[in-house]
C-alpha cells in the first residue's frame, strides 16, 4: 500500500511511557510507580469536576455542545480578552495546531521552530507539505538564540512556533525578543513576510507571566493554551487558543464542530470557574518545582536547568550514563522520567522530570542520589 511521501518520511512522535508499561516490564506495582515523565498535575483535577461529570453521565447519548459559548466566555474572562478571540480544541492544544495547519499551510510553505522544543509541531505540520526551518536555543545560557530565529525567517515563512516556557528547557522568551520576531513577520511593520507567530503558553501559569498584551499590538499572534497542566485535565484533552477575531473566524470554518466531548466540556467549564483550585494548583506546582531545582542543584555530577514551568531538563554528560541508561535505572525502581534523546537539538545525555507531590519529590531525590552515588 502506497502512503503519502510526507507520512512515509515522518519520524514517529515518542510520548512518555505509562505506568502500565513500566509495571509489566519491570515487575513493579502499578500503584507504587511515581510518574515524572509527562508534565502532568500530580494532585489531580478539581474535586468539583468528578461531581459535575457524574451529573452529566445520563446525557452522553446526546451530541455535545457545538457553539461552546459559555466556555468561551469563561476562557475569555480568565485570559482578559473577548469571547470572539477564543477557539476551543477537543484534542488538547494539538487539535488547534492541526487546525492552524489546515487553515494556513500550503505545500512548500515553511515554518520555524527553535530547537530543542516541543516536537509535535513538526509532527502535525509536515503531513500538510510544510517544511521545517530550524532555529535554536542556546543551551549554555538557556536562552532563545534570537539571531537564529530572525535569520530563519524568509518570504516562504508561513508560521513560527515559540514555546514559552519552552519544553523541554523551561526557559522564557522575553517580550522584546517576541516583538523583534513579530516585526519581521509582519509586512506592515517592515517585515519580510506575513506569518502567524504561535506563542505556546501551555505552561504559562507556572511562570506567572503571559503575552496576551501583545494581541493589542499585533494581529498575527496565536496564543496556544491547554487544560492539561495546571488545570489537571490531561485525560480530558482540552485546549484553547487566543488570537485576532479574523484568525479565529477562519479557523472555525474548518475546525470539527463536535470535537469537544460532552464530559470534557463540563469538566472544562467546572474547572475554569474554580478559582481556588487553580490558585492552589499553581502555588503547589511552583513549590514542588523550586524544591526539586534547589535539591538537584546540589548534585555535583549533573546540571539542572532553571525552569519557569512544571518540569526541568537535566544534563547528565558527566555521570557516565546516557539518558536511555539512566531512565532505565529509574524505571527499575518504579519511577518514570523522560528520556529526551528524541528531542531534536539534544543529544543522548539529557532527561526531563516533572513535578510531583513533595513526598514523591523526596522519594525521587533519594533514588537519584542512589543512582549517581551522591
Amino acid at each position: 500500500m502506497k502512503v503519502r511521501k510526507e507520512v512515509e518520511e515522518l519520524d514517529p512522535y515518542v510520548p512518555g511511557r505509562s505506568k502500565e508499561e513500566i509495571a509489566q516490564e519491570f515487575g513493579v506495582k502499578k500503584e507504587d510507580i511515581i510518574k515524572l515523565g509527562s508534565n502532568e498535575n500530580p494532585w489531580g483535577p478539581s474535586p468539583k469536576v468528578k461531581e459535575a461529570i457524574e451529573g452529566e453521565l445520563a446525557n452522553i447519548n446526546r451530541y455535545p455542545e457545538s457553539d461552546l459559548e459559555e466556555l468561551k466566555k469563561e476562557f475569555a474572562r480568565y485570559s482578559h480578552v473577548k469571547p470572539e478571540q477564543i477557539i476551543v480544541g477537543g484534542d488538547g492544544a494539538d487539535e488547534l495546531i492541526d487546525t492552524l495547519a489546515k487553515t494556513f499551510i500550503e505545500p512548500g510553505d515553511e515554518f520555524v521552530v527553535p530547537l530543542p522544543s516541543y516536537m509535535y509541531y513538526e509532527f502535525l505540520f509536515k503531513p500538510y507539505g510544510a517544511i521545517p526551518n530550524y532555529a535554536k536555543w542556546n543551551l549554555e545560557t538557556n536562552t532563545l538564540d534570537l539571531d537564529s530565529v530572525l535569520n530563519a525567517i524568509n518570504e516562504k515563512t508561513k508560521m513560527l512556533f515559540l514555546c514559552t516556557p519552552n519544553n523541554p528547557t523551561g526557559a522564557l522568551i522575553s517580550q522584546d525578543e517576541l516583538r523583534a520576531i513579530l516585526d519581521k513577520t509582519n509586512k506592515s511593520k517592515g517585515g519580510v513576510c506575513d506569518a502567524v507567530v504561535v506563542i505556546d503558553e501551555a505552561y504559562f501559569e507556572y511562570s506567572l507571566t503571559n503575552n496576551v498584551n501583545l494581541l493589542d499590538e499585533y494581529e498575527n499572534i496565536f496564543i496556544l493554551r491547554t487544560m492539561s497542566k495546571v488545570m489537571g485535565l490531561a485525560g480530558m484533552r482540552i485546549g484553547y487558543g487566543i488570537s485576532s477575531k479574523e484568525i479565529i473566524e477562519f479557523m472555525h470554518r474548518i475546525k470539527p464542530v463536535f470535537s469537544l466531548t460532552k464530559l470534557s466540556y463540563i469538566a472544562a467549564l467546572t474547572t475554569i470557574k474554580d478559582t481556588e483550585y487553580i490558585e492552589k494548583s499553581i502555588k503547589d506546582g511552583i513549590e514542588s518545582r523550586d524544591f526539586l531545582y534547589d535539591e538537584i542543584s546540589k548534585m555535583k555530577s549533573v546540571k539542572v536547568y532553571k525552569s519557569y514551568s512544571n518540569f526541568m531538563l537535566i544534563d547528565i554528560h558527566d555521570t557516565g550514563y546516557t539518558a536511555a541508561e539512566i531512565t532505565r535505572e529509574f524505571m527499575k525502581r518504579g519511577m518514570i522520567v523522560r528520556d529526551c534523546t528524541s528531542f531534536k537539538g539534544l543529544d543522548e545525555y539529557y532527561f526531563r522530570i516533572s513535578i510531583c507531590t513533595l513526598e514523591e519529590d523526596k522519594k525521587f531525590l533519594e533514588v537519584m542520589r542512589e543512582i549517581l552515588n551522591e
